[in-house]
């Protein structure tokens, strides 16, 4: 059997997987990065830092439960593939790959994170045969809502051509916002979707794009509102997710009519939400990745890496 080893260092998530290619199978260590109490975010320095201790403790619990021979390396080396895309936290998980793959003599091969989240929610929801003809993809997390045109292409696996986003607020931001704003640690996410599926309410947001793109900064203002109003957690919960859910079905809807009928898939960490995958899967028919693919990982760049090495 044929190993591949993917690296990701992302803004807030140490991961490491190994993909098995004759079993279809896969191994992943990850840890997020501590983030205080009450903040939103790491400067880009202390994300290194943490990386540089975080890695290779992970490498060595995966290699503990591998023990296998690794074939080659693939990892995460800039946010995009586009012009200017650039995050010092990349850095810890290309130091560490070139190290290795210089050591070993092992073929090395870099992509982008955003590449890496659309391969992984392509292997979570089986669907390998998308990858032979163009689709569309949204990447939604705490710096991404983009809408994509992805493409096979031979010499980087895909191509992800943006051709929409959110013009201010991320949806990821939006949602961590709002859950901090309630007391809770970050990411939020999983505390804003668990008790959104608790409120009875159902809010109809009217979205308007520009362009196809979508705004999302009235999220968090008006789920403060809501919070001093004295609104329950879980419906301010809901109204955010509800929100998010309605911007990403009319910049579904726009896309779709522009494009012609194409498959759809949703990657990213906002998308292991139950709420949103359940209704845009009824909606579109989309797939989704499993929630430990949707949220920032390393199997997306060792999947890559295994279709890069035999292509």
């Amino acid at each position: 059997m044929s190993f591949y080893l993917g690296i990701d260092t992302s803004n807030y998530t140490t991961s490491c997987a190994v993909y098995g290619s004759e079993d279809n199978s896969a191994v992943q260590k990850k840890k997020l990065l501590p983030v205080k109490p009450g903040e939103l975010g790491l400067r880009q320095s202390d994300a290194v830092f943490h990386h540089t201790v975080q890695l290779p403790e992970l490498m060595e619990e995966l290699m503990a439960d591998f023990g296998g021979d690794i074939e080659a390396v693939g990892v995460s080396d800039a946010p995009r593939r586009q012009k200017g895309s650039y995050m010092p936290c990349f850095l810890a998980g290309v130091n560490a790959a070139r190290s290795l793959c210089a050591v070993t003599g092992k073929k090395l091969y870099c992509f982008s994170h955003q590449q890496g989240h659309i391969a992984a929610a392509i292997y979570s929801a089986d669907k390998a045969e998308l990858l032979s003809a163009p689709f569309l993809a949204f990447h939604v997390s705490g710096g991404t809502t983009d809408a994509l045109l992805v493409k096979p292409d031979k010499n980087d696996v895909i191509s992800a051509e943006l051709v929409a986003s959110s013009l201010d607020l991320k949806a990821g931001q939006a949602v961590d916002r709002v859950g901090v704003m309630l007391g809770y640690p970050f990411p939020a996410g999983k505390y804003v979707d668990a008790l959104a599926a608790k409120s009875e309410k159902r809010y109809k947001i009217n979205i308007k794009l520009k362009g196809g793109s979508c705004c999302l900064s009235g999220v968090e203002n008006k789920c403060r509102d809501m919070l001093k109003n004295g609104e329950k957690e879980e419906d301010i919960c809901r109204y955010c997710i509800d929100y998010i859910m309605a911007a990403l079905s009319e910049m579904a809807e726009y896309q779709l009519a522009s494009l012609g009928e194409l498959p759809i898939i949703f990657s990213g960490g906002v998308m292991s939400s139950k709420v949103i995958s359940g209704e845009l899967t009824k909606r579109f028919g989309a797939y989704f990745a499993k929630p430990e693919f949707s949220c920032d990982n390393a199997l997306g760049t060792a999947y890559l890496a295994y279709i890069k090495d035999n292509g």
